[in-house]
């Protein structure tokens, strides 16, 4: 039985937890591996300011990253030249001078979450009816795929070599939504139920957004209907889960402070769920921002420039095998409310060997 053939997930997902100092300053992972980041997302701690992501697809501009916004519709922008990322180092990031709120103000705290792909390297994909560019890690479920949109319906290249399940996409050019497929949203045509990241809305029919039927959805390509497919710039972060590191499902909530538990196969590092029934808040729990079990995990939500919030309860456990809901909160445990999440992991259940891990 092969329970995992990834023993350390450090090594393509770390969050960093840093200290504004409104200078030059370098932030370096601790994990068991060393992770070179390709996709950064920042969020403000102490202070209402939008989130930031970068990758290194997109890549820089000399010393300028182009940085979007996942609680936002903006158009992709570029930053002060100086301010924000100023490198995806081997281990972590550096940033630059800037006093903004959003990246690296003097004494304001921040959460820089990262995601490795292939360190930078692209390649051509002709899979779908446009060519593509992919930085794809296979290995870790994780593609970055760049196209050019002619506002018509399309099939898209993603290289992961297997379906994914989580598909993010954004028009770079423009003010639309961060369009979003998760394939439990509908258990019979996910595909026709598309989310919103910038937004709480439910998922919604809107036919044929991702495909006309499952097969739309492959281990080759990802489809898109034209109101999806911006002419310009586009870009979508893809994800396949992979045993023992990576989880994207659904829970129903119970509406008790002895919620439900969702297993994922691993003790997860990550977790993002919305409710997918009614308007909610994404909202993002991860291991540094916390303490132990039973926990009082502190919130960011995805979809606003809100500060953290501070449960004044117990929230969210993170176990050996997944997490247990410890919160009557509706964000996240509305009793029969339907949620979908997105977990990656700290460690695996038990190891490729047979190890098992232990919860906190």
């Amino acid at each position: 039985m092969a329970y995992t053939n990834i023993d350390d997930p450090s090594a393509y997902f770390q969050t960093a937890l840093y200290t504004g100092n409104a200078g030059n300053q370098t932030i370096t992972n601790d994990g068991n591996s060393d992770l070179q980041p390709d996709v950064v997302w920042i969020k403000s701690r102490t202070f209402t300011s939008v989130h930031l992501l970068q990758d290194s697809t997109r890549g820089d501009n000399g010393t300028v990253y182009y940085y979007l916004q996942p609680d936002s519709n903006a158009a992709e922008a570029v930053q002060t030249d100086g301010d924000g990322i100023t490198s995806l180092n081997s281990d972590g990031f550096s940033l630059g001078f800037g006093n903004s709120n959003s990246w690296n103000q003097s004494g304001n705290t921040y959460v820089g979450w990262q995601w490795k792909a292939n360190g930078g390297t692209t390649s051509s994909n002709t899979d779908g009816g446009v060519t593509s560019t992919v930085q794809v890690n296979q290995d870790a479920g994780f593609s970055i795929v760049t196209w050019t949109g002619d506002g018509g319906n399309e099939t898209i290249g993603h290289g992961l070599g297997t379906t994914p399940q989580v598909i993010i996409t954004k028009d770079r050019d423009s003010a639309n939504n961060w369009n979003t497929y998760h394939h439990k949203t509908n258990d019979s045509a996910p595909y026709n139920y598309p989310v919103q990241l910038n937004l709480t809305v439910s998922a919604s029919l809107a036919t044929g957004s991702f495909g006309t039927s499952s097969s739309d959805i492959n281990s080759n390509t990802f489809y898109l209907k034209y109101w999806y497919n911006y002419s310009g710039d586009m870009i979508a972060y893809c994800f396949a889960e992979k045993q023992g590191y990576s989880k994207f499902g659904k829970y129903v909530g119970n509406g008790s402070t002895n919620g439900s538990f969702i297993y994922t196969g691993f003790k997860p590092a990550w977790v993002m769920v919305k409710q997918s029934n009614t308007a909610r808040n994404w909202q993002i729990f991860d291991n540094k921002r916390d303490g132990y079990n039973i926990d009082y995990m502190p919130r960011l939500k995805a979809d606003t420039a809100d500060a953290e919030v501070a449960n004044s309860g117990a929230s969210m456990d993170f176990v050996s095998n997944g997490f247990k809901l410890r919160t009557d909160q509706t964000g996240a445990n509305q009793s029969g409310g339907t949620y979908i999440y997105m977990a990656f992991a700290e460690n695996p259940f038990t190891t490729s060997t047979g190890i098992p891990t232990t919860a906190r």
